[in-house]
Order: C-alpha cells, then structure tokens, then sequence
C-alpha cells in the first residue's frame, strides 16, 4: 500500500478532499437560546459576547439546556527541529518535563482547570524521547520534526497522521460526554513555527507575527525572525496551500490541532482557542476546510502580536485581553470559568414574571 492509499483510508484525507459533510450549527436552537436569554430577569444582551458564545454553542450541540458541565483541555505535546537555530531560550528537555507535570496533573493549567472541574488530557504526539509518561496519551507520530532550516519540517504523510491524532481524540471525547474542548499545546520552538505558518497563510510580513517567545532576547530574536524569513522563501509558502505550509514549517502539535478542530465541526462540539499556536492551527484549519470557523471560539487575545490579525482574519472576538502568554491551554482553562458563571445565569431563569416587573422588549 502506496502514502496516498494510506493516506486516504483516514477521515482526515476524506475532510480534507471534500468526501466528508460538515453541518452547519442550527439556526433554530440557536433562536430558542436567544429567546430563553430574553426571558432571563436582566437587561437585553447584558452579558455581552457571552450571550452571543452560548446562542452559537447551543446551535452546535443542539442542545438548549447549554449543560457544559463535562469539559475537556487537549494539550498536544511535541517537539520542533527548528530549535537547533538558536531560537529558543530553552532546550527541548523542557517539552518533556512539562508534559510529565502535566501527566501528574500538576502543571499550571491542571491546576486552574480543577476549578472549572475540567479534564486535562495531555497528548505525546511527538516528543523527542522514548520515555513513557504515565498520565500522557501515547499517540506519537515522530520524535519531533525535523529542522524546517535544512528540510521540511514533516512529510505530508506525517502531517496527516497528526491530523487524525486529533479528530480521533474529539470522537473519543464526544463517546465519553465531554460537550466543550479546549486546545492547548507544549513543545519548545513552536511560537517559531506558529510564526512561520501564520506569515505563510497571512502572507504578511515575518515581522509583523513574530515575538519572544519564551523570553527570547533582542538577539535571537532577529535570528528566529531570519530563519522563517529564509524557510518561507525556500519553500515558496507565500502562495502555497495549507497543508503544504504545514508540512514545510509546521509542526506535529499544531497539525494535531488542525485534526481538533477538524473533529470539532465533524462531530458537533465547541472547540476553544488558546494562544498563538492553536490560532496558527485555526488559520491552518479554516484554510483547509472552512466550515470549522462555525466551531471555533477565542478565549483570549495572546500576548503574541499575531494574535490580533488571525482573529481578524477568522472574525474571532477573544474574551480575555490579559497579555497571555503561557500556553498549555491556560487561557481555554480561564475562558471555562467565565462561562461557568454566564451559564449560572441562564440557568437559574429567574424571569421577569418571578419578581413581578414587565419584561424589557427588543425595539426596532
């Protein structure tokens, strides 16, 4: 059996190709959550985009109850090549160590989770080691990338066992409840290939989407810029397709995102954005297939300067404007607990009937 028929048996390669329908959210649930809203003892709108993010998830999951209690946060773990240009401040033993902290639920965002009792599923889907990490999904498709300065970063192949790695993981949460996922990720370099794939699909200038990073300095800084600068015109990415973006100077956690989003929209749940590098996925995503921008939500706008012109492309609104920059799916973990205590509202439906005073009416 040839890459392609490999390739094709996968539900990645058929979304990918077309073969496979994705649904649009129901206008109608969304009118009936609208109109239970209205109903609430309250101002019209007054809980601003929460509303509107509660009227756009109950069309995905058909569902007006917007019981969201099972929630999920999927952090891709995986190490990037790119690293041996100096890019980095840290060394990729990092990727590793965070992901077994993660795997002992004791990382950061395991810890804000529990707050919104949301599950933390970490996912080795290409760490640059052998070890075995209790608590992590084993669901590795290589030892990292390659150096995208030297050779594309994956084969296409590669790229889509990746993808199915994610939209594998959404129907495996959908089998087990879980109504709202989370994205988050882990894996040192990959605000350099978040970068690099956001200036390809932008197709603006590196330096307008590139940062620190984890603190890099002035100098590695204009290196890491330099290196994508030089990958984007080897590879000719300014006019390429997605998928060959990705194979170029992605990396294994942001296709494993593109496949989370991919299996968002397939199979009817809300997927939540974390910083920049599940946003170059979305854009990654959106490129391919563009029905997920329905599925997508932004918890937040980043600290990363390329934030702000994929959520302008993708027409998300970012809830939390707190110069985030931590990653590992902490600010999907913040946006959960916000929309818990939306959600307390709704459904407490105290009405306006309830303490006897005339409903607000919507005006023309």
């Amino acid at each position: 059996m040839n890459q392609k028929e490999r390739m094709s048996e996968g539900l990645s390669y058929r979304l990918i190709s077309g073969k496979e329908e994705i649904l649009m959210p129901s206008p109608v649930y969304q009118h009936i959550v609208k109109r239970n809203w209205d109903q609430v003892a309250k101002p019209l709108d007054s809980l601003g985009v929460f509303e509107d993010i509660t009227v756009r998830m109950g069309g995905i999951l058909e569902d007006t109850s917007l019981n969201l209690d099972k929630k999920a946060i999927l952090v891709m773990c995986a190490d990037n090549g790119i690293v041996e240009e100096g890019v980095s401040q840290s060394g990729q033993e990092v990727t590793l160590a965070v992901a077994g902290s993660m795997g002992r639920q004791t990382s950061s965002v395991c810890r804000m989770a529990r707050l919104s009792n949301t599950a933390v599923i970490p996912v080795d889907i290409g760490i640059n080691s052998d070890e075995i990490l209790t608590g992590v999904l084993s669901c590795k498709v290589a030892h990292g990338t390659r150096n995208f300065a030297k050779e594309p970063a994956m084969t296409r192949e590669e790229v889509y066992q990746a993808v199915e790695v994610g939209i594998d993981l959404v129907r495996q949460c959908k089998e087990e409840g879980f109504k709202l996922i989370g994205t988050g990720e882990m894996g040192i370099g990959n605000t350099t290939t978040s970068a690099a794939v956001i200036a390809s699909l932008l197709s603006c200038p590196v330096h307008d989407v590139v940062g620190r990073g984890a603190g890099l300095s002035i100098k590695g800084l204009c290196r890491k810029e330099q290196v994508i600068e030089e990958a984007i015109a080897r590879y000719q990415l300014q006019d390429a397709d997605a998928c060959n973006v990705l194979q170029c100077v992605g990396g294994l956690d942001i296709a494993g995102l593109v496949g989370v989003m991919f299996g968002g929209a397939y199979y009817q749940i809300p997927i939540v954005l974390d910083g920049v590098i599940s946003a170059a996925a979305a854009l990654a995503a959106v490129r391919i297939l563009p029905a997920v921008k329905d599925y997508l939500f932004a918890s937040h706008m980043g600290k990363e300067q390329a934030m702000e012109p994929v959520c302008q492309e993708l027409g998300l609104k970012p809830v939390i404007y707190g110069e985030l920059a931590l990653g590992e799916g902490t600010g999907a973990a913040m946006f959960f607990s916000l929309l818990d205590q939306a959600l307390s509202v709704y459904h407490d439906q105290t009405t306006f009937g309830d303490i006897q005073i005339e409903a607000y009416q919507r005006l023309e």
